[in-house]
């Protein structure tokens, strides 16, 4: 069990049953508590001191007063059989005391405050390079099931002080305290009978071992068998909150499904949580069990040395103290280290996916060698769905000019975005190549890459900035507001920006600001367009951002658009075939494959599947045309 615990799980692993495996790299506790304090170091070194006078003041609280107790009672004995009682050592050790007490409390108090805050500023650095990581990973990537899973889980390693990397510190400054109150107390227990130490090490590892088991089991069994649920659940909570989903909700009376579908998440999450608390259960019994016989063994063995007055009543309750201190800080330190464990082994989480290395050349050609001109041929490109059965594009040959106009029509499904995607290097050929000037696209960086075109999508995404850095997809700083305005007038919005009182400033969405706007779909579509003029790239790909409108808007946006780029090329995408006659080639696509390939003219004329396609939906438009000025 041990071994298959510690089984590194690479990258493209499968199962048994075909499944990809979660990537998990064992990396384990020291390994881990290294890399704890390079971060630290990296991001907050005062730490490391804080860590250590802390762990000291916290540790003197532990044990202090099992001394002072003696030395009272020691007093109290040697005055009671005087005739004058004399008070004045019993007070000054009291106020020693009670100021020893104070600063260690106070300094403690300080310092513990000082130590979570500074540990919450490295987990909020450590959340930042999580999603810095996630941001720059490939399109592609993303969609894949079990590197969600294993992002749900990197998450989970920093979605607290007590769990993952959180756990790690905190329980490492505990740890530290506990192990130098060890220290101090053991050393004094020995001198008495080494019996004691020995009786109360065995108790507590078994209480270690045993916790050791339900880590294990609960890792196991409920947070790796959760993720794929709490990731649902984290789906269901966003979809039931978003505002973009509240109209389909209400209006198709979604409400008594959504609630069923959350109820049967929950139940399955129930279970594994279930699941768990059996293994803490079966813990409790035994930590209980250990922790009582080992006490009945101490008191008698000190109650045994009083009779046999080897020891004063002052010293059995100094003794008493001390063991009880050792005691409780020995069985802190191994639950605290069984939960470091368990820190460690979501820590492994963190840091297998921020280890993901994803397949990249390490030399890349500079971008500058493909001049201003860009002619891209793809060759006998086929793709593959992770999973799928079947290729979506097949056997794909095509090539487009600079400065052409290429129009890709064919129905849902004929694998038109596919094409899109593969050609913007979101997806990876899975045979075949694409070429840009007789280079392949892999051969350079995809950041540069990805500067060549100004993609408008079908589903526009509005982020809570203003509208300024809604065009320009950049900062404040570097947004050219005046440009993002003349392009947001070029789209079709100077009407919409003339209307808003702080205009370019203007906050999109209620979500950061009360004073947000939102935009209707046929808006969102404008500034789409806006976004494409303002990057200014060679290359402008449409992939049907007008889909919501009727034929003629989106012929008539399809030229207006094509009239504002110029001489740049262009990918107009459409499954409507009256849109984009204007191009200088139509690309027909059917399930993954070109069926049909010219101008519109030259298509018609063959009286294929393009012309066939073509004149039904010209006859629905005549239909539908004689209807509206019928009425």
């Amino acid at each position: 069990m041990k071994k298959r615990d510690k089984k590194t799980v690479k990258l493209g692993e499968y199962d048994e049953n075909g499944k990809l495996k979660v990537p998990h790299t064992y990396y384990g506790i020291i390994k881990n508590m290294g890399f704890m304090f390079r971060k630290i170091k990296q991001y907050k070194r005062i730490i490391i001191l804080l860590f250590v006078l802390g762990a000291i003041t916290q540790s003197v609280m532990r044990y202090l007063w099992s001394y002072i107790a003696k030395f009272l009672i020691d007093i109290v004995q040697a005055q009671a059989g005087m005739a004058t009682k004399n008070l004045s050592p019993l007070w000054k050790l009291l106020l020693i005391t009670t100021l020893i007490e104070l600063i260690s409390v106070g300094g403690n108090t300080i310092i513990q405050n000082r130590v979570y805050y500074q540990f919450n500023y490295v987990r909020f650095k450590l959340t930042t390079e999580k999603n810095n990581k996630l941001l720059s990973m490939r399109y592609q990537t993303l969609e894949q099931p079990h590197i969600l899973d294993l992002h749900q889980r990197a998450a989970n390693a920093l979605g607290g002080d007590w769990q993952g990397f959180g756990g790690l510190m905190n329980r490492s400054f505990i740890l530290l305290s506990l192990a130098f109150t060890m220290l101090v107390t053991a050393s004094s227990i020995i001198v008495l009978d080494p019996r004691l130490i020995l009786v109360l090490t065995a108790a507590m590892l078994m209480n270690y071992a045993s916790q050791r088991w339900s880590i294990r089991d609960d890792k196991k069994h409920f947070w790796d068998a959760s993720a794929p649920v709490r990731r649902k659940m984290s789906y269901m909570e966003r979809s039931t909150q978003d505002f973009d989903y509240a109209k389909d909700i209400r209006v198709f009376s979604m409400q008594p499904w959504l609630l069923q579908k959350q109820k049967g998440i929950l139940k399955d999450y129930q279970k594994l949580f279930s699941r768990s608390r059996n293994f803490w259960l079966r813990h409790s019994y035994i930590y209980s069990t250990t922790t009582v016989v080992a006490s009945s063994v101490m008191y008698y063995i000190l109650i045994t040395q009083v009779f046999r007055e080897s020891i004063s009543i002052g010293d059995f309750t100094l003794y008493l103290g001390l063991c009880s201190a050792f005691s409780s800080a020995l069985s802190d330190f191994y639950d605290n280290f069984g939960h470091l464990q368990q820190a460690s082994n979501m820590t492994d989480d963190y840091r297998t996916f921020m280890d993901l290395q994803e397949e990249e050349k390490k030399d890349y050609l500079d971008i500058s060698v493909l001049g201003d001109s860009y002619n891209f041929e793809f060759k006998n490109v086929c793709f593959r769905y992770d999973g799928a059965e079947a290729d979506t594009i097949c056997d794909l040959n095509l090539s487009f000019p600079a400065g052409q106009k290429l129009a890709i029509v064919g129905l849902n499904g004929a694998g038109k975005t596919t094409f899109i995607k593969l050609l913007l290097r979101l997806y990876d050929v899975t045979a075949g190549e694409i070429l840009v000037n007789g280079y392949s696209i892999y051969d350079f960086r995809r950041e540069d890459y990805f500067k060549l075109f100004a993609p408008v999508f079908q589903d526009v995404v509005l982020f809570a900035f203003p509208f300024a850095q809604n065009v320009s997809m950049d900062t404040p700083e570097r947004t050219d507001k005046e440009k993002a305005r003349e392009c947001l007038i070029a789209a079709g919005l100077g009407a919409k920006l003339e209307s808003l009182e702080k205009g370019i400033d203007t906050e999109l969405l209620k979500i950061l600001y009360a004073d947000g706007v939102d935009l209707s779909g046929g808006e969102k579509q404008k500034l789409a367009l806006a976004r494409a003029l303002y990057k200014g790239a060679p290359i402008m790909v449409l992939d049907e951002p007008t889909a919501a409108l009727d034929a003629l808007a989106e012929y008539e946006l399809y030229q207006n658009f094509d009239k504002i780029i110029g001489e740049k090329s262009a990918i107009y995408i459409s499954h409507r075939l009256s849109s984009t006659r204007f191009c200088d080639k139509i690309t027909m696509f059917a399930k993954g494959r070109i069926i049909e390939y010219g101008t519109h003219d030259e298509l018609l004329s063959k009286g294929g599947e393009y012309a066939a396609l073509f004149s039904v939906q010209a006859q629905y438009y005549e239909e539908r045309g004689g209807e509206d000025e019928a009425k």
